[in-house]
């Protein structure tokens, strides 16, 4: 959790951060920031929403010397779980087996998840704590995804500190396959309704 006296940002603007923006002329802005709302502390209803439409997630941890890390995790929507204003959670199911997630978190508890939506060229950051819960078999369970073939092995739950959304700049527009078949099936359904139409009118 970010220190009480101290803007939630600060998560990400250390001392060194906010000195690279004074060089560079954007620490007044920032600045700003940090006497106004700031970055939120609570996972928003909004925020909700949108982690509860996205397929996939980037999280980076780092070991005691600092050496960073990123794993993708993929699931179906839903699959990140909120379980309520400052926390999430996923199912950890059985992968490669090099577990350096899981070894960085035992020795740094520290994260970051970086969800993007490229459909709708979206992206949210989220800083916490993270822990694996491996002696907890109700939480697993209820994190299972239904239908999914992997078996869930552990939990990894987040207490988010702070999280913050970025602008669409630069995001790449792309879609899930998934929506382009519905989409190309709609499309192709009423091309269908009008070829009849006007076989019907030249009839």
């Amino acid at each position: 959790m970010p220190h009480p006296s101290r803007p939630a940002s600060d998560v990400a603007f250390s001392d060194a951060v906010k000195a690279v923006q004074t060089r560079l002329g954007s620490r007044k802005a920032y600045a700003r920031l940090e006497t106004g709302d700031g970055w939120e502390t609570t996972i928003s209803d909004e925020l909700a929403a949108f982690i509860g439409a996205q397929t996939s997630f980037f999280l980076a941890t780092a070991n005691a010397a600092g050496q960073p890390y990123i794993q993708h995790r993929g699931g179906p929507p839903g699959f990140l779980r909120v379980l309520d204003e400052r926390t999430l959670a996923f199912a950890d199911f059985r992968g490669n087996r090099q577990y350096v997630t899981l070894g960085n978190l035992a020795e740094n508890a520290k994260v970051c998840l970086f969800l993007i939506d490229y459909a709708h060229r979206q992206r949210v950051k989220i800083w916490g704590a993270a822990r694996v819960v491996e002696d907890d078999p109700t939480l697993v369970t209820k994190l299972a995804i239904p239908g999914y073939e992997g078996r869930p092995e552990r939990a990894i739950v987040v207490d988010v500190a702070t999280w913050d959304a970025n602008c669409p700049q630069h995001i790449p527009v792309r879609f899930e396959a998934a929506d382009v078949e519905a989409a190309l099936a709609t499309r192709d359904r009423r091309i269908a309704e009008l070829e009849a139409q006007l076989r019907a009118a030249r009839a």
